[in-house]
């Protein structure tokens, strides 16, 4: 503002300040408050619907802004804050919960056909098998399986052998013999090779039985049978499988996974894949069409900014708080050398 500026301006540069500023804030004030927002958003919405969306927003920018919510928000201290706390209110929740059983939360067909899908899966479970004979340790525990199967197999014969007289003294003999044979193969090389290929060996015929049983054995019908075994029972039972300790670690672990993978180099370029798919399937649309490709509508807007933004403008009204910041804003306007010269009096 020019400091010769002449005191009859200045007196109607404030004037025109305070009328706008009692202006702008009635249209922000009760009733008003709505017939605004509904003006507005529709306005906006018919510019949207005339503007699309590879016009006005790239590929790149869109790569920065989605890059940006992961980075911030996923690592931000309000999830990791309250994950934990929310793993305890859900166990809560379910531990409290006796009104709606499993099978009213989760429909029974969509479960049904995740379960094919899966069985059905025959090239992953081929991999994954084939994987496995990948590891010397899984052989050892597929062997260990056997061996207990069979163990356990030979110990019912034993107790049943042992009923008939002389046949337990015969039983105990092979039992000696067997574990020397242990021992043996334990500190001799060719016996201990000859004992990694028997592991082999078990881990293959587990994993034939393991394929077998997936492609012949009723897995499916067996599995929709123990689902629907649980479908009716109240949803507070789900607490008998885990405590609300092991519920609230669990979450914690899949939060700690999630957050550390979000900082991969490699999980960032499936973002930008993705936001690129996105792009391309959507440029040529307006963004009018977009947000209701998203499923939201103008009055789905309106409702929403009218939940909370008479809440907000109230608060933000009290003290004169609202009123400075319009103020703030418009002075340097009405102030300016321009507005003062124009209402400057001829002469």
């Amino acid at each position: 503002m020019t400091e010769t500026a002449d005191p009859t301006a200045r007196a109607l540069a404030d004037r025109l300040l305070d009328a706008q500023v009692r202006w702008l804030l009635d249209e922000v004030s009760g009733d008003r408050f709505a017939e605004v927002v509904t003006r507005d958003v529709a306005a906006v919405l018919d510019v949207a619907a005339t503007v699309r969306a590879g016009d006005v927003v790239g590929v790149e920018q869109l790569e920065t802004t989605v890059a940006t919510v992961v980075d911030k928000v996923g690592g931000s201290a309000v999830l990791a804050d309250t994950v934990g706390v929310f793993a305890d209110a859900i166990y809560d929740s379910i531990a409290a919960n006796e009104d709606h059983t499993l099978g009213e939360l989760v429909e029974r067909e969509p479960v049904e056909a995740l379960l094919q899908k899966i069985v059905d899966m025959h090239q992953t479970q081929e991999r994954v098998l084939e994987r496995l004979t990948d590891s010397p340790l899984v052989a050892t525990v597929a062997s260990k399986f056997v061996d207990k199967l069979v163990g356990d197999f030979v110990e019912a014969n034993r107790q049943r052998a042992e009923k008939i007289p002389g046949m337990g003294t015969l039983m105990s003999l092979g039992q000696s013999a067997a574990d020397r044979a242990r021992k043996a193969a334990e500190s001799n090389t060719i016996l201990g090779d000859m004992a990694g290929k028997g592991a082999m060996y078990a881990l293959k015929r587990t994993n034939n039985a393991i394929r077998e049983m997936l492609r012949d054995a009723p897995v499916h019908d067996a599995t929709m049978e123990f689902w629907d075994l649980h479908a009716d029972e109240p949803i507070s039972g789900l607490r008998e499988y885990l405590t609300k300790q092991d519920l609230n670690e669990l979450v914690q672990l899949c939060y700690r996974i999630a957050v550390t993978t979000r900082e991969k180099e490699y999980f960032g370029l499936l973002v930008d894949e993705c936001v690129q798919v996105f792009h391309e399937k959507y440029r040529d649309h307006t963004l009018a069409a977009v947000l209701g490709e998203l499923g939201l509508t103008g009055e789905d807007i309106i409702t929403e900014i009218l939940r909370y933004g008479p809440a907000v403008v109230e608060s933000a009204k009290r003290d004169g708080v609202l009123e400075q910041l319009l103020r703030e804003r418009l002075e340097p306007f009405y102030y300016s050398d321009e507005v003062l010269k124009i209402l400057t009096p001829a002469g």
